[in-house]
């Protein structure tokens, strides 16, 4: 037996987002019933409703930045209560069996793990997103959201603040450690705060002066625009760690000139053509260039705990449903300080 709930989907790729039913399927031994409160709007969702990272399943229902409360659980859950908050991010299944899911690193599953939308689950379930009034999960993919946060603004934290929180806290950004965040968007307004409040020493780096008193309001202590040559001449050899959230290809040698010996920059940002750079550029100074994404279950509630203690929240704007496709084209246009979150409450 399934339930119906009402939603909001692209029916076609590129297509207007409509106001729809789904089903959701009974509530399994192991699953939690909830009840979305708040849904965040990730330029993923764009590019994949618009069909622009290859071919996608329509009619979607995007939305993988969840907030809500648990309404019913499963005979055999254990981590959950009726009335808990609760979230859910990227994912909502894996193997559980290979070396990547058994230490807590699910999001590299080698089998690949289940997206919360535009995918299928084990037993081919269509997997729809949070754009909707409840979402069913398995309580081992369900993330504990601390009283310190409200729901609406932890809901981008789901994925624009793990997106950040890892690779900070893989690299071991904190004190005497010099950090760039390059692009003050709904990433990187995030990695500025986790930065901050990491106790590293934060230089945003971003186009224009536009954004200035933001990241500074934000935690950065130094702010330079990347359109001034003279930019890339001051900070050479500066930072210990840069982590890029410029989803464009841009000179990354250029950019690679700011790290340090032994500095890292990390790509975040997922430009859809390939990039190029010389590779002098890392063998200069024992530089290296990874890339990084989301987190595991384990280290995305450490990143909830975290911004829970320490005040940190995405800075959002709240909107109606029927407002989604206003906003996809604002979020295309950088048109948004600096993350959308749907009112799901409306949609029931």
């Amino acid at each position: 037996m399934t339930t119906t709930v009402n939603a909001y989907a692209a029916p076609a790729p590129k297509a207007p987002l409509e106001r729809t039913t789904i089903t959701r399927r009974t509530v399994r031994e192991h699953d939690v019933l909830i009840e979305i409160a708040y849904a965040g709007i990730c330029h993923s969702d764009i590019h994949q409703a618009r069909e622009e990272w290859g071919e996608a399943s329509f009619p979607m229902v995007p939305g993988h930045e969840i907030a809500g409360v648990v309404t019913e659980i499963g005979s055999a859950v254990t981590k959950y209560a009726v009335g808990d908050r609760v979230g859910i991010g990227c994912f909502v299944d894996s193997c559980r069996e290979c070396e990547n899911c058994l230490r807590g690193e699910e999001q590299y599953c080698l089998r690949g793990n289940v997206p919360t939308y535009n995918g299928e689950g084990h037993d081919g379930e269509k997997m729809n997103g949070g754009y909707s009034s409840h979402i069913v999960a398995d309580e081992n993919y369900v993330l504990r959201i601390p009283d310190g946060l409200s729901l609406d603004v932890a809901a981008p934290l789901l994925c624009a603040g793990i997106t950040l929180y890892s690779p900070l806290a893989h690299w071991n950004a904190g004190p005497g450690k010099k950090v760039a965040i390059v692009g003050v968007g709904g990433l990187g307004h995030m990695g500025i705060k986790i930065a901050h409040a990491m106790g590293a020493e934060v230089t945003a780096l971003s186009q224009s002066l536009r954004k200035k008193d933001d990241a500074l309001r934000l935690g950065a202590d130094h702010y330079y625009a990347t359109s001034d040559p003279a930019t890339f001449k001051e900070l050479a050899g500066s930072f210990d760690l840069i982590v890029s959230t410029i989803s464009a290809n841009y000179d990354l040698g250029a950019y690679l000139s700011l790290l340090k010996v032994d500095g890292t920059m990390v790509n975040v940002g997922a430009p859809d053509t390939p990039s190029s750079f010389h590779l002098f550029s890392l063998i200069g100074g024992r530089k290296s260039l990874a890339g990084s994404m989301i987190g595991g279950i384990r280290e995305t509630q450490e990143m909830l705990d975290f911004c829970a203690e320490h005040g940190l929240g995405s800075e959002i704007e709240v909107i109606a449903p029927e407002q989604i496709n206003e906003a996809y084209d604002r979020v295309v246009a950088s048109d948004v300080r600096y993350r959308f979150v749907i009112d799901v409450a409306s949609l029931r």
